[in-house]
Order: structure tokens, then C-alpha cells, then sequence
């Protein structure tokens, strides 16, 4: 059975019970990574070596062996093996006086990536659709510059490198993680990366056939309406829809353009009697 922890154990350190799984061992190194990074509290000066000994409780109890190791009492938390019953009285007190916080005093820190950090970042419909720059404020203060892909889905998530958490000593620095939330629009629809509209289409030219101007992300364009054209008939603009949003193995998508047939603003006489006159028929 495992031993209780005294207060400078790794697992107190970690805030996690002696028994726990290697999943739980890691969320809390995660979260308290994240609470005690010294970026977040630049005035104090242990911050730093707070969270080496944080990372170096991590990096025991995430290797299983030297984890059963330090259970069984052949290590101390420091990593380093006990001193044997023939070590003269003066060296154990100075090996227990050592403890944990010996492995900072005798050698250098250790490696420690930095820490990823998650962001949200709300954006418009278009603004997802065409790109754009946009700053978040970072969890020490600094501004933090996005630059949003033209084609950016709702939910996705961007990294950005070496802009989480700094590292220590040859371990690299996080990354930023944001994910994107866009926002609805009230004309553009969106299925994947292909984008669906409405629009209305005259009688006159539903029947005959025409142009009509339809409003893209791009800007507006003259499409071309096949004569004898009913509501509900779609257009395919090829190309139209959303970018690849950063993706090489993306295509852009397609707009696709819903025909609604509309009658006059005012009564036709003609068209009523032309109806009319089909009916008796």
C-alpha cells in the first residue's frame, strides 16, 4: 500500500491522491501549469522555481517506472536513491536535508515545455469567409495577433506556435490554441465549405430566361437564369463558397443559388386574362 505523502511529496505537490491515474496525473499537472506559470505572477520572485518543482513532480510520477520506484521507497522525490543503513549519521542529515528541493540546489532545472493555452475568438460570418487579423488579449496581458484564414469553419481551431506558455531551459514554449466561433449570418447558409442562398426571380424572367445579380462573398455577379426556371430551381456557381481555411488538401466549395419566383408588385391585367384565357381552354 502507498505511503502517505508529507507535504513536499510529488503527489502533494500535484495535488493528486497516491493512487491516482496516470489521465489524473496529468489533467492537474495541466491545470496548475497553467495557474502557477511565473508569466502569470511577475512579481513574485519563487514563482519560477515553484513551477520547476511542479514540473519535476510531473516528470516522476509520469514515468511509471521511476513512479514504483519513489512508491517503493527506493528514490526520494528528487529522483536520486536513498542513502543505504551503512551512510554515516552526517550524511543522511544531509541528504534528508537536501529532500526534493535538492534537485534545484545541485544541478540545473530541468527541460520543461511550456504549457498550451486555449482562446476563444468570436468572428463574423464574412470575416471567417474572407479572412481577417484579430487581437486577443493572452492570459499574462499581452495582445496576441490572429490571423484568421480566409475560409475558417465555425469550431475550428488554430495554433499558433510558440505563443503559449513559455518553456524553461531547452524545452520549447506552448502554443496558443483558438478556437473560432462564427457567428450566423442572415442571408449566407453554410453546409461544409459550400455556401446557399435565396433569390428572387422575376416572372418575366423565370419564364424567358435572364440575368440576374447575385451577392457572393466575393462581391456581387451576373448569373445566368434558364428560361421555364421554377421556384426552388438552384444555381450552381462553381468555386463561390468557402476557401480551404488553411487546408492544402481543401478545394473551395460551391455557392449554390435557390431560385424564389416572385409575381408583380402590381395586378397585370394581361397575365390575369392570359391565365384566364388558358383556363376555359
Amino acid at each position: 500500500m502507498a505511503r502517505n505523502p508529507s507535504s513536499k511529496t510529488p503527489y502533494r505537490i500535484l495535488g493528486v491522491a497516491t493512487d491516482a491515474t496516470a489521465a489524473e496525473i496529468k489533467t492537474a499537472y495541466r491545470r496548475k501549469a497553467r495557474e502557477m506559470h511565473p508569466d502569470l505572477d511577475p512579481d513574485n520572485p519563487w514563482a519560477e522555481e515553484e513551477f520547476k518543482r511542479l514540473s519535476a513532480a510531473y516528470q516522476l510520477l509520469s514515468d511509471a517506472t521511476e513512479r514504483a520506484r519513489y512508491d517503493r521507497g527506493d528514490i526520494d522525490g528528487d529522483g536520486r536513491r536513498k542513502t543505504s543503513a551503512r551512510t554515516s549519521s552526517a550524511g543522511k542529515a544531509e541528504t534528508k536535508s537536501r529532500g526534493f528541493e535538492g534537485f534545484f540546489k545541485d544541478r540545473a532545472g530541468p527541460d520543461i515545455d511550456g504549457v498550451d493555452v486555449n482562446y476563444g475568438l468570436k468572428v463574423s460570418f464574412l470575416e471567417a469567409a474572407r479572412g481577417a487579423h484579430k487581437d486577443i488579449k493572452t492570459t499574462h496581458g499581452a495582445t496576441l495577433k490572429v490571423n484568421v484564414p480566409a475560409g475558417t469553419l465555425d469550431g475550428q481551431v488554430l495554433r499558433l506556435k510558440g505563443q503559449g506558455m513559455r518553456g524553461f531551459g531547452k524545452g520549447r514554449d506552448g502554443d496558443a490554441m483558438v478556437e473560432v466561433e462564427v457567428e450566423t449570418h442572415p442571408i449566407y447558409k453554410c453546409i461544409g465549405r459550400n455556401i446557399h442562398t435565396e433569390v428572387p426571380v422575376d416572372l418575366d424572367t423565370a419564364i424567358l430566361g435572364g440575368k440576374i445579380q447575385v451577392e457572393t462573398i466575393d462581391g456581387m455577379v451576373n448569373v445566368n437564369v434558364p428560361a421555364n426556371s421554377n421556384s426552388g430551381g438552384r444555381l450552381r456557381l462553381r468555386g463561390r463558397g468557402l476557401a480551404a481555411g488553411g487546408r492544402k488538401t481543401e478545394e473551395r466549395g460551391d455557392h449554390y443559388v435557390t431560385m424564389i419566383v416572385t409575381l408583380p408588385d402590381k395586378p397585370d391585367p394581361e397575365l390575369a386574362a392570359f391565365i384566364k384565357g388558358r383556363q376555359k381552354s
